[in-house]
Parts: structure tokens; C-alpha cells; sequence
């Protein structure tokens, strides 16, 4: 029986093998949850701060991990393969306790201004668009990681 290990990939391969490939669409999705959130009146300022919180935490690190990545740092040790699986893990129900109270808020401003809910809504689906990603990151990466 043959034993494969898997590498971990630095330079252009984080665009072209899987879970890292889900790098730039996770950037893309927290950012526009990020611009939306920001667009609109956020009230109640708690609920919606999480939610900002969450949007901006997880594009800023899920970009330094991904340079990090890419610029090879982590020099394909076994520890990165599992870092990469907890951070995805806790950026994953990050987004997923954002999307359920952004969610929550929107559903309770349904009667305001009609462009502001009509942003609020499309904040609610890139934000679940954003936790389905972070979540198969998540799968993907623990599959990486029991391969080490």
C-alpha cells in the first residue's frame, strides 16, 4: 500500500487546489457583506457591530492567510495544514452566529425604508454565501490536515 501526504501549496497553486482555491471567493463575499452592512443604518448598534466585526475580522485575516500562504511561510509544515483547519472552523461559525443575526435584525426592520432593507437582504445572503464557503474550507482543510 502506497502512503501519499499532501503538500501544501504556495505561490499560484493556492489558486488552483482545493480548499485553498476558496480563498478569493470568501474575500469577495466577506467584503461585499462587509460594504453592505456599512451602507446601511446599522441599528441596533450591537447586533450589527458583531456582524461588522465578524466581516472585517474574517477578510483581514483570511487575506494575511492567504499571502502568508502564498508567499510559502508555512514552509509545508503539518501545524499550518492544522491551523488552516481551526481558523476556517472558527471563521466559519463566526459568519454563521453574523448571518443568524443580521438575519434576525433585517426581519425586525421590514417595515423601514424600503432601500435599506433591500441591502440589508442581500447583506443576509452573501453573509450565508460567506459561511457556506468558510464551512467547505472547513471540510476540505480537515481533509488536508488528517492527510499530514
Amino acid at each position: 500500500m502506497t502512503s501519499t501526504t499532501e503538500t501544501l501549496p504556495s505561490g499560484l497553486g493556492i489558486c488552483t487546489t482545493i480548499p485553498d482555491i476558496f480563498y478569493l471567493p470568501e474575500l469577495v463575499f466577506g467584503g461585499l457583506v462587509w460594504i453592505l452592512v456599512a451602507c446601511t443604518l446599522v441599528d441596533p448598534i450591537n447586533p450589527q457591530g458583531w456582524v461588522m466585526f465578524v466581516s472585517v475580522f474574517c477578510f483581514t485575516m483570511t487575506f494575511i492567510w492567504m499571502c502568508m500562504f502564498a508567499f510559502g511561510v508555512h514552509r509545508n509544515s503539518g501545524g499550518w495544514a492544522t491551523a488552516d483547519f481551526a481558523y476556517h472552523g472558527i471563521a466559519a461559525f463566526f459568519y454563521l452566529s453574523a448571518s443568524v443575526v443580521l438575519a434576525k435584525v433585517t426581519l425586525d426592520k421590514k417595515n423601514g425604508a424600503l432601500f435599506d432593507y433591500r441591502l440589508d437582504i442581500s447583506a443576509v445572503v452573501f453573509s450565508y454565501v460567506a459561511t457556506l464557503l468558510y464551512f467547505i474550507h472547513t471540510i476540505f482543510s480537515a481533509m488536508r490536515w488528517k492527510s499530514f
